[in-house]
């Protein structure tokens, strides 16, 4: 790298690094922040860079991963929960929006092709700026931002056929479609699904084996780049490819995994997508027309709250300021927008004046939706509660228990929750386990090792009440219940235990520690006690008892455990306590050595 690109990159890398915490800070979003410093950054700013399209042209990789998310976030269980307003009220949104702003573009005197292309880029929304709108307000779960969550997933997919489509409205000087290009783009479409599939997850089947995260990580950008390269040989958007990719392995066992690599690229990459779409933001064409550019603005926000809000009030029924709030989030263009626009641009569907308004306007749109929204939040917060919606059932997909590690203990667990009907995804590190466990149908296990916060994460921790550290590694398990107790620390952990020592360094994490054998080996005492004659339910008082003074035992020598003087005489002091209780009992003799494991002076780490 010479001097130039490495200056370049610094200078980006500091604009992210002082104007995302800067605007975060404010309220006002990472989006809207990386967009400001690519204004600042470009040659309409500052003049830092001069050539923003050949960087806009390389950052759209970030588009490509975000797309690649997207696919492996749509797994055919959850599209069938929120097929009503996803399909629904998205398909309505996006519908009724293009329409609008496509005749008010058909009246201007353009043409059919350009109205269509713009309509439909306007009507989409920003799933980035929108999302984090809706978390910083806590409003995800409510009435309308489940609304909001399910349009926006319809638009990411209706980003989809419209970048397709682009390229072939272009057509042939600008004219009509080929029939044979339609042929060879679908067919390439069909080629992918069918034998993508099956060759992806052997692909990675086989990578998992080495153990080398490097390796995972190279694969996982190989597919998605791969596939998009082969959509763009076919004359598609090399997007296409890696939306396809990720929906093929939604369901797979290493779906997880592959968000938690791609993941950093994406972020990275999008971001600097957004900078370089700062950049391309012509502030003179502002300054010049800045009363069409207003218009446009104007225009967009009232097309697009106007639609909203009648969907949100007699399509969903939202109350008033519910469906107020649905139209406040959504108002904005979208990042899909600035690449509709380029490469609309680039087909010839769109002059280099047209995109620049268009991009500006939608820029602006985004800059301005969280100052609007913070202006009216005092009022719009003030929404009574609304009844919940069928679809809000979407919520039970999400896990209530992560089980890391899917050994002998494990399973039984696993079992144990699917036979209640408990939702949970379990999480395992070694491939041929996995590989093993999903012939068997644990459609819920996926690939991945639970000691990674960012798996974690991806698996859809934050979601859960309990987790089950059940790996067998005792170090292993508690790296794991460390890092669980960190990022999750009102969430119930309940952590494997090798033996006594392991369960007093879980504790000493506030984990409840389960001793592996102690449970089978108390069972096994008691059906010891029913051979030798004594009567099965004294028998079962007797273990149970036991049991009692054994976890208070364990908790007693918790306190001094790091003492081994102290640990000692505990351990006697039990012991004679279990003697005179047992001396004091009429029950029969028989269980005179039920206090087995306390008759030494310090305890047996096997227990």
């Amino acid at each position: 790298m010479n001097d130039g690109g490495l200056q370049l990159a610094l200078v980006f890398l500091l604009a992210g690094v002082v104007a995302v915490p800067v605007f975060k800070r404010l309220g006002l979003g990472a989006v809207l922040a990386y967009l400001v410093a690519g204004a600042l950054l470009g040659p309409h700013g500052f003049g830092f860079v001069r050539d923003a399209e050949r960087i806009l042209n390389a950052s759209e990789v970030g588009v490509v991963m975000l797309l690649f998310v997207i696919g492996l976030e749509l797994s055919p269980s959850r599209l069938k929960v929120m097929r009503k307003p996803v399909f629904g009220t998205g398909g309505l949104q996006v519908l009724l929006t293009t329409l609008v702003l496509g005749a008010l573009c058909l009246c201007l005197g353009l043409s059919w092709k350009k109205a269509l292309v713009i309509g439909m880029g306007l009507a989409l929304s920003s799933t980035a700026v929108s999302l984090q709108l809706l978390a910083e307000r806590k409003a995800l779960a409510t009435d309308y931002g489940r609304t909001g969550f399910a349009v926006l997933l319809f638009q990411d997919l209706a980003a989809i056929p419209l970048l397709v489509a682009i390229p072939l409205l272009g057509g042939a000087k600008n004219q009509t479609l080929s029939w044979a290009t339609g042929l060879e783009a679908i067919g390439a479409i069909v080629l992918v699904a069918l034998f993508g599939r099956l060759a992806l997850r052997h692909l990675f089947r086989i990578v998992a084996r080495t153990r080398m995260p490097e390796v995972f990580t190279a694969s996982a950008l190989l597919v998605v780049l791969g596939t998009a390269w082969l959509m763009q040989l076919a004359g598609l958007s090399a997007g296409l490819g890696a939306f396809l990719a990720g929906v093929l392995l939604s369901d797979s066992e290493f779906r997880h995994e592959l968000e938690s690599q791609i993941e950093p690229f994406k972020s990275l990459l999008l971001g600097l997508f957004f900078i370089a779409v700062g950049m391309s933001i012509d502030i003179d064409r502002v300054r010049a027309e800045p009363q069409i550019i207003a218009a446009g603005v104007l225009t967009l926000l009232l097309v697009k709250a106007g639609v909203l809000l009648a969907l949100g009030r007699w399509q969903v029924r939202l109350s008033w300021r519910a469906a107020l709030k649905l139209g406040a989030v959504l108002w904005l263009g979208g990042e899909f927008a600035f690449v509709v626009f380029n490469q609309a641009a680039q087909a010839d569907l769109l002059s280099g004046q047209q995109r620049d308004r268009l991009v500006a306007m939608v820029g602006l749109s985004m800059a301005a939706t969280p100052l609007l929204l913070i202006a009216a939040s005092r009022w719009l917060d003030q929404a009574p509660a609304a009844p919940k919606r069928a679809f809000e059932e979407v919520e039970d997909l999400q896990p209530r228990v992560l089980i890391a590690g899917m050994g002998r203990f494990g399973q039984i667990v696993a079992r144990l929750l699917t036979a209640q009907r408990v939702s949970f995804v379990a999480l395992e590190h070694s491939a041929e386990q996995v590989d093993t466990l999903r012939r068997f149908g644990n459609a819920r296990l996926f690939y991945g090792d639970p000691t990674r916060p960012d798996l974690l994460r991806a698996a859809g921790a934050q979601h859960c009440k309990v987790f089950v550290v059940a790996m067998d590694d005792p170090d292993t398990n508690i790296r794991c219940t460390r890092l669980i107790r960190r990022m999750y620390p009102a969430a119930t952990v309940l952590s494997r235990a090798r033996n006594r020592q392991h369960a007093w360094r879980l504790m000493d994490l506030s984990a409840e520690p389960f001793r592996e054998t102690f449970g089978s080996s108390l069972e096994m005492g008691e059906r010891v006690l029913t051979a030798l004659g004594v009567d099965e339910e004294e028998a079962a008082r007797q273990a149970q008892r036991f049991r009692a003074h054994d976890e208070k035992l364990l908790r007693e020598q918790y306190l001094v455990y790091d003492d081994d003087a102290a640990l000692i005489q505990t351990a006697r002091d039990a012991r004679r306590d279990l003697e005179k209780l047992v001396a004091a009992d009429t029950a029969p003799p028989a269980t005179a050595d039920t206090s087995a494991s306390a008759t030494t002076d310090k305890p047996a780490a096997s227990d």
